[in-house]
């Protein structure tokens, strides 16, 4: 790769390293210089440019992430198409993130222009959570390096992911006299709230008077079940205390007592005939996050779990001082996307009045449903955070139309006055900690999940990419993502009109990600329009 400032003429088929800007115009960083963009530049008077030229051995930055990407897939992940020379990969499903720091560090050590970067191991995930990105950091990398690199992730499995599976869960909860009802009741709502965020059904509840031989009869009266877990009225103070010897009269082994997690400390590792029995600490009645959550999240995961693997939790494992740990429900809802990435919200405009169609174009069917509704089904498909519909006239009718799908439903009551007042109805109603919304219009019916994947992947405002628009031969379509530093602005827009002369205005935060799908352009405004769209779409 040559990187060198060149003569404007001698700039054709090379890649220009600094975005250039003239009289309102820009080429970004990383365009492929044509003849026409290098004639057009001289025109604007610039007679020197800072390029970069590939050699024969040089692989580019998007094909050479994409590669190394592909190689690393593993079950249970998918790779999304590279953008700026980075491959994002996702998880398919919830589980337990894998990754093998030993592979990961090979591939690193290969060049300093390859990365890969994962979450932590054993990190709980979401479907469409990512767990890994390759960056490739110049505009193109030497074959020999990449195809080591390709060699390392072929060698060992750097990347896997664990899904969570449901199972039979008992609780045996042991009672000492002077307990309250409450106790035992909370308990049980703690313990299905942790296993409902792992899609696990409700425990199956017992009780049993504190003592071993009383809690021995009640474990092996629940021995058919895939996990038992024993919440004592007294803490377990030794491994002959009344759980440990308990698990151990009714056939049982220990395997760990006590772990280095705090809160956690007194937690009970047992088997019996195959399947974990555990003795639970007492800060398992609380929601917060504890020693307990990370032993259990390994089993649902099929994960195995023993005393070596409790001893190694040490590093990490004080979590007493963390100033907030939420409830494992509100953890999957609320913090799991900021971890694995950006918290993205859609807002699915619906609230026209179809004045050129003659009668409301997104309840006309497509394929056996109405056209809102594959709009609406393509984002929720695509694992957004939130997804909104913003809806006007003939609101009832769009609401039953949209049955029980999972999206929020808000009236414009002001739509009569343009789309502004959609946008903005829409803005108003976002949760507080949404980074960024995909503005989408529902009557675009052919805008598939991944290329919604793709604007998202390709959003980064840190990087200068705080709007993304998708492109096909370098003409802008929709849908557009808006980084939420752009709200105060669209909140004071009024008329008909979008947000798209934003993309104008901060031009130095767009990003064009070029796709093939003519579906960004692809509305139905007219009686035309529906008919073109039933005569490609087939029935």
């Amino acid at each position: 790769m040559i990187f060198a400032e060149l003569p404007i003429a001698d700039c054709a088929d090379t890649i220009l390293v600094h975005t250039q800007r003239w009289n309102g115009q820009a080429f970004k960083k990383g365009r492929r210089l044509s003849k026409e963009d290098v004639a057009q530049l001289q025109s604007a008077g610039i007679d020197r440019l800072t390029v970069v030229r590939l050699e024969p051995d040089d692989v580019a930055e998007d094909r050479a992430a994409q590669e190394l990407a592909v190689a690393l897939l593993a079950n249970h992940l998918r790779v999304d198409p590279s953008f700026t020379g980075r491959a994002n990969l996702y998880a398919e499903c919830d589980g337990l993130f894998l990754p093998q720091a030993a592979a990961v560090d090979r591939i690193n050590r290969v060049s300093d222009d390859i990365t890969l970067a994962t979450l932590p191991a054993y990190a709980p995930v979401t479907k469409s959570q990512m767990v890994a990105t390759v960056k490739i950091i110049p505009f193109a990398v030497k074959r020999a390096a990449l195809d080591r690199c390709l060699a390392a992730a072929r060698e060992a499995a750097a990347l896997a992911l664990s899904p969570y599976r449901p199972r039979r869960v008992a609780l045996i909860q042991t009672e000492l006299s002077g307990m309250k009802p409450s106790l035992f009741e909370k308990a049980v709502g703690v313990m299905n709230e942790r296993l409902a965020a792992f899609g696990n059904p409700p425990v199956a509840e017992s009780r049993a008077a504190h003592a071993a031989p009383a809690l021995a009869d009640a474990i092996r009266a629940v021995k058919s079940a895939d996990l038992i877990l024993v919440m004592g009225a007294s803490a377990i103070a030794d491994r002959h205390d009344v759980i440990p010897a308990a698990i151990e009269a009714a056939g049982g082994e220990i395997r760990r007592f006590g772990m280095p997690v705090d809160p956690g400390n007194l937690l009970v590792l047992g088997d019996l005939a195959g399947k974990p029995v555990i003795g639970l600490p007492g800060c398992a009645r609380s929601p917060k996050v504890n020693g307990f959550d990370w032993v259990l999240q390994r089993v649902m995961a099929d994960v195995p779990v023993g005393h070596d693997d409790i001893a190694a939790m040490g590093v990490g494992g004080l979590l007493g001082e963390i100033a907030s740990r939420p409830q494992p429900r509100d953890h999957r809802l609320e913090e799991t996307p900021a971890a694995g990435g950006p918290r993205i919200a859609a807002l699915i405009l619906a609230a026209g009045q179809s004045s050129r169609m003659g009668r409301n174009k997104l309840l006309l069917e497509l394929k056996g449903k109405p056209i809102l509704c594959h709009a609406v089904d393509h984002v929720l498909a695509a694992g957004l955070a939130e997804v909104i519909v913003v809806c006007g006239h003939q609101a009832g009718k769009v609401r039953t139309a949209l049955g029980d799908r999972p999206v929020k439903v808000i009236e414009a009551r002001e739509h009569r006055l343009g789309m502004s007042a959609s946008l903005k109805a829409g803005i108003r109603a976002l949760g507080p900690k949404v980074d960024a919304i995909l503005v989408m219009l529902g009557d675009m019916p052919q805008v598939p999940p991944g290329l919604i994947r793709r604007l998202i992947a390709a959003y980064n405002p840190l990087e200068g990419r705080g709007i993304v628009v998708p492109t096909v031969e370098g003409k802008r379509g929709n849908p557009v993502l808006f980084d939420r530093r752009f709200f105060p602005e669209m909140l004071e827009l009024e008329g008909d009109v979008g947000a798209r002369h934003l993309i104008g205005t901060h031009d130095d935060q767009v990003a064009e990600v070029a796709v093939e799908d003519a579906g960004v352009f692809a509305d139905v405004d007219t009686p035309e329009a529906y008919d073109r769209l039933l005569a490609k779409v087939p029935q």
